[in-house]
C-alpha cells in the first residue's frame, strides 16, 4: 500500500506518517518546510519519523505545479492521498491572506489534478477544519449544519476547499473525504497554538493572554485519536470508498472552559499562570464542540484522551524538547 502525505513535516502530517508506516504503508512524503513557525522543528519531526526504506520525503511547494510534478507525478501504483498539507491559524490570515488563499485553495488544486493524472486515479483525504463553521451558534457541530458565515479568511479557504472537493468528485468522479479538526493539540505541536504558548509563558512566569476575558470553549482533541481517524478513514477508503462520507467532524465531543484549560497546564507545570485578561480577536469564535456521531458511526471513533492527560504529556514532551 502506497500513500502520499502532503504536510508531512506539520504537526498532524508527521504523526499521520508515523502511524501509516507502522501499519506497513510505504509513504511518500511532501513538505515545503516554510517559515510560519520553526523549520527546525519541522525538520526534528521527519527525523523523529526513523531510518526507514518505506519512507521518502521531498521537499516541495503543493502550490507550485512544476515543483509538485517533478516531486511526485513519476509515483507509480498510489494507492491514496492524504492532503494535510496547509496554511495554518486563524490570526495570521488577518496579516498574510495571499498565503492561504495559495496554499489551501490554489494548492489543494493541484493535488486534486496531481491524482487524476494517476492511471490508479486514487481516492484523497483531505483536511478541513472545525473553522469551517464560523458564526454558526447552534452546537454541537454537525456536517449536516450550514457553513456559509465564516469568520476568518483562514476558514473560507477551508470551507472553498470543500466545495472543490465536491466539484471534483461531481465533474471527475474523483473519491474524496474531508475531515474537520477541533483544536488538535498534543506533543510535537505547533508553537503559535494554546498548549505551546501557555505552557512556555508558564514555565517562563509570563503572562499569557485569555482572550474574550477568558470566557471561550474549545473541543481540544489529542493527537493520537486524531490519528486514529485520519488512518481509519485512510484505510476505508480504500477498499469501501462507498461506505465513507464526504465530510467528516474529528473532535472529542467535549469542550473544555478556557480556564479549566489553564488549570491543567498549571497542575502538569506545577506553577501558577499569570493572565491577561483580553477582548475577542475578530477572526475568533466563542466555542467549538464536534458533534462526532457520523464519524462513531462510520469509523468507530471513539476518542479516549482526557485534556487533564493530554496536557502532561505535551508538557513533559514541550521540557524535553526545549531542554527545560
Amino acid at each position: 500500500m502506497k500513500a502520499i502525505v502532503t504536510g508531512a513535516a506539520g504537526f498532524i502530517g508527521f504523526a499521520t506518517t508515523r502511524e501509516l508506516l507502522r501499519q506497513g504503508f510505504e509513504v511518500v512524503g511532501v513538505d515545503n518546510l516554510n517559515h510560519y513557525y520553526s523549520v527546525e522543528l519541522k525538520k526534528a519531526r521527519l527525523e523523529n519519523i526513523g531510518d526507514t526504506s518505506a519512507f521518502r520525503f521531498v521537499k516541495a511547494d503543493i502550490s507550485d505545479k512544476e515543483q509538485l510534478e517533478l516531486a511526485i507525478g513519476s509515483e507509480k501504483n498510489v494507492d491514496v492521498i492524504v492532503h494535510l498539507a496547509a496554511q495554518a491559524g486563524v490570526r495570521y490570515s488577518i496579516e498574510n491572506p495571499s498565503a492561504y488563499v495559495s496554499a489551501n485553495v490554489e494548492g489543494e488544486v493541484r493535488v486534486f489534478e496531481q491524482a487524476l493524472k494517476y492511471s490508479s486515479c486514487p481516492p484523497v483525504v483531505y483536511a478541513s477544519s472545525s473553522s469551517v463553521y464560523g458564526g454558526n451558534r447552534k452546537v454541537p457541530f454537525s456536517e449536516d449544519d450550514r457553513v456559509d458565515d465564516p469568520v476568518s479568511v483562514y476558514a473560507a479557504t477551508k470551507r472553498a476547499g470543500e466545495l472543490l472537493a465536491r466539484s471534483y468528485h461531481h465533474v471527475h468522479k474523483l473519491k474524496t473525504t474531508g475531515l474537520r479538526f477541533f483544536t488538535v493539540y498534543g506533543p510535537w505541536g505547533r508553537p503559535d497554538m494554546a498548549p505551546w504558548l501557555f505552557t512556555d509563558a508558564i514555565l517562563e512566569e509570563r503572562p499569557i493572554k485569555l482572550f474574550n476575558y477568558g470566557k471561550m470553549q474549545r473541543d481540544f482533541t489529542y493527537i493520537d485519536d486524531i490519528v486514529d481517524g485520519v488512518v481509519t478513514v485512510t484505510k476505508k477508503i480504500m477498499k469501501e470508498p462507498e461506505k465513507v462520507a464526504d465530510i467528516y467532524n474529528l473532535g472529542n465531543n467535549k469542550p473544555v472552559p478556557l480556564m479549566e484549560f489553564v488549570e491543567a497546564i498549571e497542575q502538569a507545570t506545577g506553577k501558577k499562570a499569570l493572565t491577561e485578561l483580553c477582548p475577542m480577536p475578530p477572526a475568533d469564535v466563542k466555542k467549538t464542540y464536534a458533534d462526532i456521531s457520523r464519524a462513531e458511526r462510520d469509523l468507530e471513533y471513539h476518542p479516549t484522551m482526557s485534556i487533564n492527560e493530554g496536557i502532561v504529556k505535551f508538557v513533559n514532551w514541550f521540557k524535553r524538547y526545549q531542554g527545560k
